[in-house]
């Protein structure tokens, strides 16, 4: 007896080339400005294979974020890990997230953090994993911060949560001046002038 055929056609598209488009077009117009017409044309496949390859608008704007977070998004846990202090770990954070959210050929800021195009029209699931993201940025500065008050690197005084605060904010400026013509050299400024602001 032959061996039965798979069911549907293979895929004629290479898949993470047209989830990077995806990205690339969430990151720069939004997913509310985003319909799926617009991903069909940037990403070169037709609806009915978007939908059996990535799932509905919502599925694939999710997977996009991730694709971001673990492509774009990488270099501030990355300094968060491999430098001693948590002064050096923000301070290279924000200089390099000068540099990240300015790089030629690509939408300007963080998607994450001030990608454009939510409204009410949102979904609340959709919103909520936007905030939850973004918290993780305070979250993950206000725990070396702490580490460091508790190992005696910072005053025993230090604010470690407003700090933390401080230096998120800072980064989601940051993220807003780049999409709004802001270049490396000024916003290499602003992380210099944020990092005077820490205890000495």
């Amino acid at each position: 007896m032959a061996p039965s055929k798979p069911r549907g056609r293979p895929r004629s598209f290479d898949r993470s080339a047209a989830l990077e488009r995806a990205v690339r077009l969430f990151w720069e117009h939004g997913y509310d400005a985003t319909s799926i017409s617009d991903l069909t044309r940037a990403m070169g496949i037709g609806a009915p294979s978007l939908y059996a390859a990535f799932g509905d608008k919502k599925t694939l704007f999710e997977e996009a974020v991730e694709s971001y977070v673990q492509r774009y998004g990488g270099f501030m846990p990355r300094a968060l890990e491999e430098e001693p202090t948590a002064r050096r770990a923000i301070d290279r954070t924000l200089r390099e997230a000068a540099a990240e959210y300015t790089t030629p050929g690509r939408p300007p800021g963080c998607m994450v953090i001030t990608g454009p195009g939510f409204s009410a029209e949102t979904s609340e699931e959709i919103a909520a994993m936007m905030r939850a993201k973004r918290g993780w940025n305070a979250v993950a500065f206000e725990r070396r911060i702490r580490a460091d008050v508790e190992a005696g690197v910072l005053p025993a005084d230090t604010d470690a949560r407003g700090l933390a605060r401080f230096s998120a904010v800072v980064m989601q400026g940051m993220s807003q001046q780049a999409r709004d013509g802001a270049t490396r050299e000024q916003l290499e400024k602003v992380a210099e002038a944020a990092m005077r602001a820490w205890p000495a």
